[in-house]
């Protein structure tokens, strides 16, 4: 499978000087085959490539975009903002404002400090949660992703009580001994953990709904039992709302749930498409930060004015539009069309979504864990993603990610895409 003749060159190019031609990981299609292309401009719910050809796009950025790409309350506030300079490395009205926004909608957040990535929020909670309890263990599971720091880096180990181990070259094994991989959605495996651990666990972190192995959503009463396994023994539950934190409703997951972590970390659509990443939660916690606290975390260009005034222009713009009834619309049109399709033509499948959320799994088992995720029909996976590409429907280049709505798709988008599923589904 191949792209366009100016990608395919740009690529060519890229790899001499770039690892792998990419700079994150997924964007070289690895998990597809083929090569990737490379975008010129994109506007609304479509992308166009150096090679002119447009496609639905289903990613968005892989979450910022929840109005779409290049909205003009976003990209004018970008050029009013930028005439007075794009960074200071000095406080700015914006960041004030942003906290504010932040502490209001999620009530859990008493206070929050800005960073520049998911990665550096959740390297920072955890940062944060072992100097609070002064306890060096953390616990993660198998499947979530929070970003590429060593302390979460980590895989599973060879049973459930065992330590991590190592999930990529360069990581220390002494790291990944404080950290406990278990298997999600498994309240054996983690009520087992705390008999044993309890009294040295620091923090539990979860993605509040998994969204970097497929979109995997929790079943009955599990993020309950996080919430009280962790107050019962004194560790901090950290939820990572990076990907859900602001695009399934004000208030994130925990909205949804009712569930309170004690620390919680954001990023994508607080930052309107530009680079943002902040974590919050309990002021007792949170005063334990420098310059407060003994807890030492910091960044240059953390809280700048261009990605705090493009995220409060989008934060405005989408509670203004009542944006969460209107992408749960939207959603609800895409899953029952799909499901339709999908049942028509006979495909295994499992569809997973939560308002402008969702993921196919061309399986017929249920999907509870990144287990499950993994037994899906990868191949007829690959032949669906290339075979929608070139009909002009951009999908996530592997079976292990989340697909995105945005504000800027139409009922009218979905259903083309819905047709173009169905002549793709009747050629494979």
């Amino acid at each position: 499978m191949s792209s366009g003749a100016l990608s395919q060159k740009l690529f060519a190019t890229a790899r001499e000087m770039i690892p792998g031609g990419v700079n994150s990981p997924v964007r070289a299609f690895r998990n597809v085959g083929g090569e990737p292309f490379f975008v010129r401009r994109a506007k609304g719910s479509r992308i166009e490539d150096v090679d002119g050809k447009t496609y639905i796009d289903y990613i968005g950025s892989w979450g910022p975009n929840i109005l779409g790409h290049a909205p003009t309350v976003v990209t004018n506030t970008i050029h009013e903002v930028a005439k007075d300079g794009v960074s200071f490395g000095i406080p700015n009205p914006f960041e004030v404002e942003m906290a504010r926004t932040v502490t209001d909608w999620v009530p859990s957040v008493e206070k929050v400090r800005m960073c520049n990535s998911g990665t550096e929020a959740t390297m920072s909670a955890i940062r944060l949660a072992r100097g609070f309890t002064g306890r060096d263990l953390i616990v993660k599971f198998d499947g979530c992703y929070h970003g590429h720091s060593d302390s979460l880096l980590v895989a599973a180990g060879s049973g459930a009580l065992t330590h991590g181990e190592p999930d990529s070259a360069g990581v220390p094994a002494d790291f990944a001994r404080n950290t406990v991989v278990l298997p999600y959605n498994s309240p054996e495996a983690l009520e087992a953990l705390f008999a044993e651990k309890g009294e040295c666990i620091a923090a539990v972190i979860v993605e509040s709904y998994p969204a970097n192995a497929g979109f995997v959503l929790p079943q009955a009463g599990y993020l309950d039992l996080l919430s009280s396994l962790t107050k019962k023994h004194g560790s901090l539950l950290i939820f990572d709302e990076v990907m859900t934190g602001f695009r399934l409703g004000k208030a994130g997951v925990q909205g949804l749930e009712n569930i309170t972590p004690d620390l919680s970390c954001f990023g994508k659509v607080i930052g309107g498409g530009l680079p943002v990443g902040a974590f919050g939660g309990r002021a007792e916690v949170m005063d334990q930060l420098a310059p407060d606290g003994p807890v030492y975390q910091a960044g240059t260009l953390s809280g700048n004015p261009l990605a705090m005034a493009a995220g409060l222009a989008q934060l405005k713009e989408l509670d203004k539009a009542s944006g969460y009834p209107r992408l749960e619309q939207l959603g609800a049109h895409f899953e029952n069309g799909l499901r339709t399709l999908l049942s028509e033509k006979g495909v295994p499948h499992r569809i997973n979504r939560v308002g402008s959320m969702f993921c196919l799994f061309f399986t017929d088992r249920e999907i509870v864990n990144v287990e499950d995720v993994m037994k899906q029909d990868l191949e007829f996976f690959r032949k669906f993603f290339w075979g929608c590409l070139d009909k002009g429907i951009y999908l996530a280049p592997s079976p292990y990610e989340t697909g995105f709505l945005s504000l800027a798709h139409t009922e009218a988008d979905l259903d083309d895409t819905l047709g173009v599923f169905d002549e793709v589904l009747g050629s494979i």
